[in-house]
């Protein structure tokens, strides 16, 4: 193995050894000392032996290794001379360059001795000058050192002067330090109050000052670590500080008066007018008092400073705006929750959510009107009781404004009626909202429940308030005479018990109408003069019947049960429930002749008009037997009308007389007046004779058997429809 196939790293490992073992360092301060648990093969290891290296290197190798081993070893050995001894020589040469060095050196700083020296003196000489300069100039040093640091100060003053960054307060006291410091302020004067203008929008209260405020009345121990109540106690320093620099101002500027004056009343005015907008809101009297005493508090604060400017006086008139835009928005409020209680007539019908809709939409609205009365003049009832210093002074104000506020609000309580029931000229906000038949019901449901709810309101309502009025709120102010009455219940039962037959008589007329345009199909669709032999009741009479049955729902949910007066004819009038007993029917079935039949109907018709004075339309009384009965002569009526205006065949004949006979049960049962019931169709029935070409009734077992035949029926579906 020859000594150029020696790897580098191997060669320079070795290189080391050398030096190392020429300069002979102490093994014992090596960084990495030999172990002593090297293998003993190991040879380059201070533990190496050789001898157990030779017998281990005999027994692992062949001959020819033993041989390869030795001649790589002896290559070896020729190379670490060799190293060693181009080492030695290097070193040498290198020993030899520095002995010369050092020599030339010593012959180098024996002249540098004296240079030395006389620098050493030049510069001594040098700082005994300095000194004496620097011993001429220290009091103008000083002076001067004086100056930039006033110049430092006063750009630094005047830098917080007008930072926005700063608080008013600290603005104030950088003016004042200007000041004592003989600085020109009065240039200063504009910029400083235009900066101190543009605070007052940091001032103004906000939703979170008001919150806090109403946290702080109703709850205390709530402020705690409520980032509400840092939010308001930054509020209240800044008002603190805006009142000190107003203090720190007027000493500076003692013409700014005005300027001042200005400013505060400005600031009061946006915060009584932030307290106005917050007391139109659906909120209560206690929380206006919390929202008015920190706005006092703050006014008094100004007030100290600023006596000239008498804000107490100057917020007397910002204060009554507020408190009477509020007792105005607590009475809209009021008019809205009654109007969505009657929305639940709409609701309730339309989603089938209540089994009674018109019931509950009456109850929720005498409970709107009554119980929120009774509600607001609590409210109002501790404006009165606060000892605010303001409001003591407004107490004869509020008295006015609260009995002024349930008379106008029961004034457009009553257009509001009037708007819901369609009765004036903006009855298309109503059809807008109910449209097509569905919509008409719901309408007519609405007039109804107006009907009853204006009674409560004439009735029960305006009695409650008044006592409540007497009680808590009497007296006020003088009044002029052009104002009109503060309070009036007279005129307000007077209204709504107007309101209440208009609207009654309103219901009837939609109904009414409904039934009207029922009639109107059946009488105006069939030829009558070719109508065919009659089969059984009309389908008209199912609807008409439907129709009242719906009234009959309704008005029961609404209106109060009346007196029970069923007004009945005897058997000499000649109308009872049989059929045989119907006066037009009488002497007609053995005359074959059209002529003697008519005369017998008029003449029979005219014997019961002398004999019995029946009194058909009376007045429509506010409960539901008065309503139903009404609406049933009225129906009637129309029917008369509309059969006045067709020829009949006697198979039309036929048919109107079957019909009304079927419907005289069911209509005397559904009215309380059956006499009234039993004329009436009398009269329909001897119109259509009238009108008859050949009035020829129908014989009575065939009468009763049809109206047998549909009694059956309508009890068979009755019978499957539950």
């Amino acid at each position: 193995m020859s000594g150029d196939e020696v790897p580098l790293d191997e060669k320079a490992r070795r290189m080391r050894d050398l030096l190392s073992s020429f300069y002979g360092p102490d093994p014992s301060m090596s960084p990495n000392p030999p172990s002593k648990f090297a293998p003993l093969d190991a040879i380059n290891s201070n533990s190496f032996n050789a001898d157990h290296y030779l017998n281990l290197l005999i027994h692992k190798s062949s001959l020819e290794g033993l041989l390869q081993r030795h001649v790589g070893m002896a290559a070896e050995i020729k190379n670490l001379d060799t190293d060693l001894q181009m080492l030695v020589y290097e070193n040498y040469n290198k020993f030899i360059s520095a002995t010369d060095a050092i020599k030339r050196m010593n012959s180098n700083i024996m002249g540098m001795e004296s240079n030395m020296e006389q620098l050493l003196e030049k510069i001594k000489t040098v700082q005994s000058r300095s000194d004496g300069v620097n011993t001429s100039l220290f009091e103008k040093r000083e002076h001067i050192e004086k100056l930039h640091l006033t110049r430092n100060l006063l750009r630094k003053v005047q830098g917080k002067l007008f930072s926005d960054s700063e608080s008013i307060q600290a603005r104030a006291e950088a003016a004042m330090l200007l000041k004592q410091l003989d600085f020109p302020v009065d240039s200063l004067k504009e910029k400083l109050f235009e900066k101190l203008e543009q605070s007052l929008g940091d001032l103004q209260l906000k939703d979170e000052d008001i919150s806090r405020c109403l946290l702080m009345s109703n709850d205390p121990s709530k402020l705690e670590n409520h980032p509400e109540s840092v939010a308001a106690t930054v509020h209240e320093a800044s008002v603190q500080e805006f009142v000190e620099a107003v203090r720190a101002y007027r000493v500076i500027f003692p013409d700014s008066d005005k300027q001042l004056i200005k400013l505060a009343q400005e600031l009061v005015t946006k915060n009584f007018e932030t307290g106005e907008q917050y007391g139109k809101k659906r909120i209560r009297a206690a929380d206006l008092l919390a929202v008015l005493r920190m706005i006092w508090k703050e006014v008094l604060l100004m007030d100290e400073v600023l006596h000239e400017s008498v804000l107490s006086e100057f917020s007397l008139e910002a204060v009554q705006i507020t408190v009477k835009h509020h007792v105005a928005s607590r009475f809209s409020h009021l008019l809205h929750d009654i109007s969505d209680a009657l929305t639940k007539v709409y609701v309730g019908q339309k989603e089938g959510m209540e089994e009674f809709p018109l019931q509950v939409a009456l109850g929720a609205s005498k409970k709107a009107v009554l119980q929120g009365s009774m509600d607001i003049l609590l409210d109002f009832r501790q404006l009165l009781d606060d000892d605010l210093e303001l409001l003591v002074k407004l107490r004869e104000s509020i008295l006015n404004w609260v009995q002024e506020g349930f008379q106008d609000f029961f004034r457009e309580l009553h257009g509001r009626f009037l708007l819901l029931s369609g009765r004036n000229n903006s009855s298309g906000q109503v059809h807008g909202v109910v449209e097509g038949t569905q919509g008409d019901r719901i309408l007519a449901s609405l007039v109804l429940v107006l009907a009853q709810l204006s009674v409560f309101i004439e009735q029960t309502a305006i009695q409650r308030i008044t006592e409540e009025i007497a009680a808590s709120f009497a007296g006020g102010g003088i009044r002029l005479y052009e104002n009109g009455p503060a309070f009036v219940p007279g005129e307000i039962c007077r209204s709504f018990r107007s309101a209440g037959e208009k609207l009654l008589h309103h219901y009837i007329n939609l109904r009414n109408q409904r039934i009207s345009v029922l009639l109107r199909k059946r009488f105006t669709t069939p030829n009558w003069v070719k109508h065919k032999e009659p089969r059984e009741v009309h389908m008209f009479v199912d609807l008409l019947l439907q129709e009242l049955e719906a009234i009959k729902k309704e008005v029961k949910q609404v209106l109060p049960q009346g007196l029970l007066r069923r007004h009945q004819r005897n058997d000499s009038n000649g109308s009872t429930n049989s059929s045989r007993s119907n006066p037009l029917r009488e002497g007609k079935l053995s005359r074959t002749n059209t002529q003697k039949a008519r005369s017998q109907l008029l003449e029979t018709h005219l014997a019961k008009l002398f004999k019995q004075k029946v009194e058909i339309f009376t007045k429509v009384e506010c409960t539901q037997e008065s309503v139903i009965t009404t609406i049933v002569k009225f129906s009637l009526k129309s029917l008369q009308e509309f059969v006045r205006h067709q020829t009949f065949n006697r198979s039309g004949f036929q048919q109107i007389q079957l019909d009304i006979q079927y419907l005289r049960t069911p209509l005397k049962e559904a009215a309380e007046d059956e006499a009234a019931i039993d004329f009436l169709l009398d009269e329909v029935s001897v119109a259509a004779a009238e009108r008859c070409l050949d009035p020829i009734p129908l014989e009575q077992p065939i009468l009763d058997k049809l109206i047998q035949a549909k009694l059956t029926k309508s009890l068979s579906q009755s019978a499957v429809s539950s």
